[in-house]
This record gives C-alpha cells, sequence and structure tokens, in this order.
C-alpha cells in the first residue's frame, strides 16, 4: 500500500512539473507578482499566526506558551467577548446591508445617460473616500445643542435634553452602524458599476425569448449569474470592511468607547498590538478573527452558487 502511494505521489509530481515547465513562460510573468503576494501577504498571515503561540513583547526573544493566548482569550478576556459581540453585531447588520445597497444602487443607476450616471457615482462613491467623513458625523451626532440631529429632534419636539450620542452606550451602536452605511458604497459598488455597464445585451434578449417576463426574473437569471466575479469581488470587501471596524469608533466614540459599547475586535488588537507590545497576544486575536471572515468567505461562496438557480 505505501509502495503505490509512492508511485501515486511521483506520478503526480511528474504531471505537475513537466506542466509547469510547459507554461513556464506564463508562470516567468506571474512571477512578480507571485512573489511580492507570498511576501507580504500569505508570509504576514502565517507569521502572525505562528506568533500567536508566544508570548512576544518586542523586547525579548518569543517564547512559545502553546494555547496559552487563546485560552485567555475565550475564559479571562472580557473585553474579548464584548468585542466579538459588537464585531459580530456590527458585521451581520452593515455587511449584508451596505452589500446590497451597492448593488442595488448600481442597478438603479445603470439606465441612466452616460453624464448623469457618471455624476450619480461620484455621489455615491465620494463618502468613501472622504477624509473627514469622521468630523461630518461628529458635528452631526454631537451630544449638545449645536448637534444637528440633536436640534433637529428638538425643534420638532420629539426630544426635550440634547442625547450624547457618541457616549451614551444605548446609541453608540447606532451611529456606528449608520456611518459604516453611509460609507459602504466603495471599490464594491464601483465594480458592480463596471460589471452592470460590460454586459452584453444579446443576454437579455435571448432571455426575453425564452420567457423572462420583468425585471426581476432579469435580475435574478441573467444579470446575477453573469456578474458572479463581481460579486464575489464585492462581497470579498464587504466581509472585510465589516469585520475591520476601527477607526470609526475611535474617531467618534474615543478609545476605549464608554462602557466597551462600540468596542470592536480590531480595536482590540490595536490596543494589545499598538499600546501594550503583546504581539503574541494580538495575533491570536487576528488569528481568530482571520479564521471568523474565512469562514463567512465560504458561507457567502456557496450562497453565489445559488444564484440564478
Amino acid at each position: 500500500m505505501n509502495q503505490n502511494n509512492q508511485i501515486n505521489i511521483r506520478q503526480c509530481l511528474t504531471k505537475m512539473i513537466t506542466r509547469v515547465w510547459k507554461c513556464r513562460i506564463s508562470y516567468l510573468f506571474l512571477l512578480p507578482f507571485a512573489s511580492i503576494f507570498l511576501l507580504f501577504t500569505v508570509a504576514p498571515v502565517i507569521i502572525s499566526m505562528l506568533y500567536s503561540f508566544t508570548y512576544n513583547n518586542l523586547l525579548e526573544p518569543a517564547k512559545f506558551i502553546g494555547f496559552a493566548n487563546y485560552i485567555k482569550l475565550v475564559t479571562n478576556d472580557d473585553v474579548f467577548i464584548i468585542a466579538l459581540k459588537n464585531t459580530l453585531i456590527f458585521a451581520i447588520i452593515t455587511g449584508p446591508i451596505g452589500y446590497a445597497l451597492s448593488f442595488l444602487v448600481a442597478w438603479m443607476i445603470n439606465e441612466l445617460p452616460n453624464k448623469l450616471r457618471s455624476v450619480f457615482v461620484l455621489i455615491f462613491y465620494s463618502p468613501s473616500i472622504s477624509g473627514s467623513i469622521y468630523v461630518i458625523f461628529g458635528i452631526l451626532f454631537s451630544g449638545d445643542f449645536y448637534g444637528y440631529v440633536n436640534a433637529t429632534l428638538m425643534n420638532w419636539g420629539f426630544i426635550d435634553q440634547p442625547v450624547e450620542w457618541l457616549a451614551d452606550p444605548r446609541y453608540m451602536s447606532f451611529v456606528v452602524i449608520i456611518c459604516v452605511l453611509w460609507t459602504s458604497m466603495g471599490a464594491g459598488f464601483l465594480s458592480f458599476v463596471a460589471g452592470l455597464k460590460s454586459l452584453d445585451k444579446q443576454y437579455f434578449e435571448a432571455a426575453a425569448i425564452d420567457g423572462i417576463r420583468n425585471r426581476w426574473q432579469e435580475l435574478w437569471y441573467v444579470t446575477l449569474p453573469l456578474m458572479k466575479p463581481q460579486l464575489m469581488f464585492g462581497a470579498i470587501l464587504s466581509i472585510t470592511g465589516a469585520f475591520s471596524i476601527h477607526e470609526v469608533t475611535v474617531a467618534l466614540m474615543g478609545f476605549p468607547s464608554t462602557e466597551y459599547a462600540a468596542h470592536t475586535v480590531v480595536n482590540h488588537l490595536w490596543d494589545y498590538g499598538y499600546l501594550r507590545f503583546d504581539m503574541g497576544y494580538a495575533s491570536s486575536i487576528a488569528t481568530i478573527l482571520f479564521l471568523i471572515m474565512i469562514g463567512c468567505n465560504k458561507a457567502i461562496n456557496f450562497l453565489l452558487r445559488k444564484v440564478g438557480k
């Protein structure tokens, strides 16, 4: 049995080497990007996973401590449990809603004339690249009489006193969700716009002949199946953005937020990695977040395979 396995392994290696040699020119063209990708993406992930099993304070050599960091995370770190809960809530709400909103907006403005469509694309895309967006939200939800939200609600008679939107744990999550959704029209939105524009009209004409009668059937059976690459790209960006919420909470609520009401896993990672310099513990947090994102990515892949069926 072992001898047969060795023969099979040798045959597989021989076939792989032969195939690589036949396509050696193509692989040479891929080599620059592959080298950079392996060096700056794959290698840091692997190194971080290895460091998660160590105690590393950047001043002493890393010491192997096994699963101690993970045990501490689950059993002795209440703040991490709060951060994980907040992150999952933010991701479950902002991820799917932002993803669906990006596609629906791109789909609706796709039929507009070119110049008008360009204007709307700029309007919806600009919040995601605006460096002062958090300043604007800070003014909108300011906790005094001068905050626009407070002033409006008081003028309409809904409240008598200003609400501390950015300091009261009851409202902080709401503000974070609104801000994240407002800036969700990023690169995924642009990929949807480009993908919709590149669809060949002959597919829609053929679908109409086959019995497609309305725009919703056209969307489900024609548009979405043809846009699976763009949908996957947008899903990856949406997952990454939903689980990496950090700057908005620090800019609006400070660090740490009141009662950790807006504390996320990335906030916790930033705390241990950049403030406490406990790189081993920070690496374990990053590894758990990475595994959660991989699981969500697999779920999205499964759902996208059902599109159009």
